[in-house]
């Protein structure tokens, strides 16, 4: 009889391609391949990744252990606007909450005359008002009014509206009026699907609560849908544990994740610094620059002593998201990005995309049009002339055409036209890095970049030389580097309770009780996802301020008791991360300056096992036997420039540039005056020569 192998399975799913790395948890062996998206039905480019990471492996279906997703279905679905006909039900006298919206003009503006506030989420005819109202602390002003709450779920129902969200005054502090409403949704409208905002987000600010309540409801169908039709799908495998991955950096059971499917919408880019922290940990890098470049897109975040920052201040599109996630900065310059000139005559690239159909002009599905990133690469030689070993070649002569039209209207020929879209691409991603780095208090010199995804390494040099990086590390295998993050993911669940005081009218019973009641939420979470009491972690934490301000620090909360010296313990790593982030604190000052409390946050992790990178014997130093042959490359001139196999370089291995290093997914453009050396673990690391 045939022996029973564990077979854990990562499936990243893009626009143009899914991505899949399978772990056999017995040999440790890892085997990573591509396959296309199939976007009419993502499930079928989903169970075709399976099928192939399996005849990598020779396993079975019923070797799968586990599987974990990255999915952009709902992200997907809130960048192209598709929220479809949603309603919105508040609390009485509160009608325009969404039309009053933020007073802030957005980053990037200079004033609000050049600003236009976009279409609210829920327009003002299909918000409905219920009676009924509680304070800031959770007591009943007035009662719950069930006869308007029958009118407005009946309102809806004859108007055929299914998604609904759900934000009344006050209820972080209380849930009994939204959980009424619910009941009578139920009862009144049973085939409506109801988001609330006292289970998708228990914080206070009424606005981003409610944005990201109705957010939550308009992606619920799309995503029960698509969680559904994969999981029927996984029953000839023996329906093995099906995760999905969040943007908080954990993964959640499918069965759960459908409940909060906000909670996935940058499930893609936390998957990828997820894996750049642990490739990068091994190399002994704890603090890292991750870039991950895709086709229409290029996803920037910081990992700080091993771990992603996060942030609730993010957003998905122009919605505002206040859910915990991974800290992304997203910039439109990849490989589809499409390059033109502004109104001004001067050459600008992205932020519109090619996508992946019709795609750039080497892929040869058009002949006319604006060239794209990819069509510099190829067409100056610095990727081979097809992808994926063969797979997709090439049209090099319909890149140089593109080239050479939008080089007559700039004055350029085509090499320096070229040129000048690399360049541009690489002060784009450049400035998004700086936006996270600089902007976040950090000096982007003190950090290596770790760059992946199908064209992240590919100016890697540019971004070295630009930014005074320390050094570039190239995973293996990079274009999969995300599906390979899924692999590492704890399950991972976060709850969150709004408690405005000041630290000197805070009672330290009310900390306890507050903080006991989020472990036990976590540790409910943890028992259903079927981990036992002793494999569960609680990370507390919590945000303050000084009063008077705005907006909060996030620090983390020691273990141990809630008492006197937790709370001081608190209240000092906040003066210390505000000096850090602002360049002063008032922690001798606080008379004058107050500390105020606004948010406990306590995160339930379930650890599961990660892959072992194992460290490799050293070559014979002669990186030549990776050669494979010559190639016209243009860097500063055309030359022949030395090509090499990636697969082929050994530990201890040193290619000086100008050479071209090619694999399966993706390639590595090493400059003039650059060096790539392979540590032990089989990374490229390229710095100045």
């Amino acid at each position: 009889m045939r022996a029973q192998r564990r077979i854990r399975i990562g499936i990243d799913t893009g626009g143009t391609f899914t991505d899949v790395v399978a772990l056999d948890e017995d040999s440790g062996r890892v085997v990573a391949t591509k396959t296309p998206s199939t976007p009419d039905d993502p499930a079928e480019g989903f169970m075709t990744a399976v099928g192939e990471a399996l005849d990598l492996l020779g396993a079975a279906g019923g070797d799968v252990s586990a599987l974990a997703h990255g999915t952009t279905v709902a992200t997907n679905q809130l960048l192209e606007d598709r929220i479809g006909d949603l309603g919105f039900i508040t609390t009485e006298g509160f009608e325009f909450l969404l039309e009053i919206a933020r007073q802030s003009v957005p980053d990037g503006y200079g004033n609000s005359y050049f600003w236009v506030k976009p279409p609210r989420i829920v327009p003002l005819h299909r918000v409905r008002t219920v009676g009924g109202r509680l304070d800031h602390t959770g007591a009943e002003l007035r009662p719950f009014d069930e006869e308007g709450a029958v009118a407005a779920a009946r309102w809806f129902r004859e108007r055929g509206v299914t998604s609904i969200g759900v934000c009344l005054l006050h209820s972080y502090a209380d849930p009994r009026h939204e959980l009424a409403m619910r009941e009578v949704l139920r009862r009144e409208h049973p085939d409506a699907v109801v988001s609330l905002s006292c289970e998708v987000l228990r914080e206070y600010r009424e606005y981003e609560r409610a944005v990201t309540t109705l957010v939550d409801a308009a992606v619920k169908p799309t995503m029960s849908r698509y969680i559904d039709r994969i999981a029927r799908r996984l029953e000839s495998l023996g329906a093995p544990p099906f995760h999905v991955m969040k943007s908080n950096g954990g993964v959640l059971s499918a069965e759960e994740v459908v409940h909060q499917p906000i909670t996935t919408v940058l499930s893609g880019p936390a998957a990828g610094a997820l894996g750049a922290a642990l490739v990068a940990g091994a190399g002994g890098h704890r603090s890292v620059i991750t870039l991950d470049g895709g086709g229409t897109s290029t996803d920037v975040a910081v990992v700080l002593d091993g771990e992603p920052t996060l942030t609730t201040e993010g957003s998905v599109g122009r919605y505002p998201s206040k859910i915990p996630m991974v800290d992304v900065v997203t910039v439109g310059a990849g490989g589809g990005s499409l390059a033109h000139l502004s109104p001004g005559g001067t050459l600008k690239v992205g932020p519109a995309s090619a996508g992946a159909d019709p795609g750039p002009l080497c892929y040869g599905r058009r002949t006319d049009g604006a060239p794209t990133v990819t069509d510099a690469h190829a067409f100056l030689g610095r990727i081979p002339p097809h992808l994926l070993g063969g797979q997709i070649p090439l049209e090099v002569a319909a890149a140089r055409a593109g080239l050479a039209r939008l080089g007559e209207e700039l004055g350029l020929d085509p090499e320096r036209c070229a040129a000048g879209i690399l360049e541009i691409s690489a002060w784009n991603q450049a400035n998004a890095i700086r936006r996270i780095t600089v902007q976040r208090g950090l000096d982007v010199r003190d950090h290596p970049m770790v760059a992946f995804g199908g064209s992240g390494p590919l100016l890697a040099c540019t971004l070295v030389d630009v930014l005074g990086l320390p050094a570039a590390i190239i995973p293996e295998n990079p274009g999969n580097l995300s599906a390979f993050g899924l692999l590492t993911v704890d399950v991972r669940s976060d709850f969150v309770q709004t408690r405005v005081a000041r630290d000197a009218d805070l009672a330290t019973g009310v900390l306890t009780a507050t903080y006991a009641d989020l472990e036990r939420r976590a540790t409910e979470a943890l028992h259903r996802e079927g981990f036992p009491a002793d494999r569960h972690r609680h990370l507390r934490s919590a945000d303050l301020r000084y009063y008077g301000q705005a907006f909060e620090v996030r620090v983390a909360a020691p273990d141990g008791p809630v008492d006197d010296a937790f709370r001081a313990e608190v209240v000092r790593r906040f003066h210390d991360a505000h000096e850090a982030l602002y360049g002063y604190c008032h922690r001798d000052d606080g008379e004058r300056h107050a500390v105020e409390w606004v948010n406990l946050r306590v995160s339930g992790v379930g650890p599961i096992v990660r892959p072992r990178l194992e460290e490799r014997p050293p070559g014979d130093g002669d990186p030549e036997r990776a050669r494979t042959g010559l190639r016209e490359v243009h860097f500063d001139a055309w030359a022949e420039t030395p090509i090499y196999r990636r697969e082929l370089l050994a530990p201890g291995d040193v290619l000086r540039g100008p050479a071209v290093i090619e694999e399966f997914g993706s390639t590595v453009p090493l400059h003039p005056g650059f060096a790539a050396r392979t540590d032990s673990y089989g990374n490229l690391v390229v710095t100045r020569a």
